[in-house]
């Protein structure tokens, strides 16, 4: 089982990719940015996931190259926003969020959203950047089963990863049995349901038999299904908390009990049924 904070698990196109990171959404940009992404890095965090809506790139990358980190240990994910998707906003897109992070390369570009009419195009722009080599991995995010096969039947690149929010109220069971099938790696945005589930006493009584919190309960949940995991937190107590989550196991019952907490609840936007 994975033991460490800077394990990886390997995507379909042989790149190495970390499967405990951090998220930055709502994270001001400046110093708090600088100052959150300096504490991840110090603590062992090596996933650093960002995207353009969330006005923070510069932030990101600044403390990145400022870590003393060797850029190859630090795992970079941005994504193109609904109003810059079709081929060559999503194009000018990048260059924007290209040169905002600062960086000679982007790890991973996602399709923030499933923008109808425009996914298709704006996912042949990924493949050519991902050919160009600006990329070393392409996929999507807030992908439903039908937009995956949908992208599928025309593209020449099939997503490495697919983010999603996914929580022990959300459990995104058919999403996840496509991407599996699919060698899709699924990631958890919003992985402890914005803290709204910390108090059920199903994961209350679980983190007192293993002497941990609830939310790390649910973010070995996650570990332990090969889901990789981007918590957000500015708090650097609450940042070493999250990453503490190596040095236990659930049981098979323990993760069954778990996954009976699902009410296909989101806090999010639906796919579906997004104002793009």
């Amino acid at each position: 089982m994975k033991k460490t904070l800077q394990g990886t698990t390997t995507l379909h196109n042989g790149i190495e990719m970390p499967y405990f990171g951090l998220g930055v959404y709502k994270v001001e940009e400046g110093q708090q940015t600088e100052e959150t992404v300096q504490a991840a890095l110090n603590i062992g965090y090596r996933l650093i996931d960002t995207a353009a809506l969330y006005e923070n790139e510069e932030g990101v990358g600044k403390a990145i190259r400022e870590s003393g980190i060797p850029r190859k240990d630090i795992f970079v994910t941005t994504k193109v926003w609904n109003s810059d998707q079709g081929y060559d906003s999503t194009l000018k897109a990048f260059e924007t969020s290209f040169n905002k992070l600062g960086l000679d390369y982007i790890d991973l570009y996602l399709i923030h959203w499933p923008v109808v009419a425009k996914y298709k195009d704006t996912w042949k722009a990924l493949e050519r950047l991902y050919e160009e080599g600006a990329v070393r991995a392409i996929g999507v995010s807030n992908f439903q089963p039908h937009h995956l096969e949908d992208l599928m039947n025309t593209a020449n690149e099939k997503p490495t990863v697919n983010q999603v929010e996914c929580h022990p109220l959300l459990t995104q069971a058919e999403v996840k049995e496509i991407c599996w099938k699919h060698d899709i790696k699924v990631e958890a945005w919003s992985p402890i349901a914005r803290g709204r589930v910390l108090e059920h006493p199903v994961l209350v009584k679980l983190a007192e038999k293993h002497q941990k919190s609830p939310a790390q309960i649910i973010l070995r949940w996650h570990l332990q299904q090969d889901v990789i995991i981007i918590p957000k937190s500015v708090n650097e107590k609450r940042l070493k908390e999250n990453a503490d989550i190596f040095d236990f196991e659930l049981t098979a019952e323990d993760m069954t009990q778990i996954d009976g907490l699902n009410k296909n609840e989101r806090f999010g936007a639906d796919p579906d049924n997004f104002d793009f």
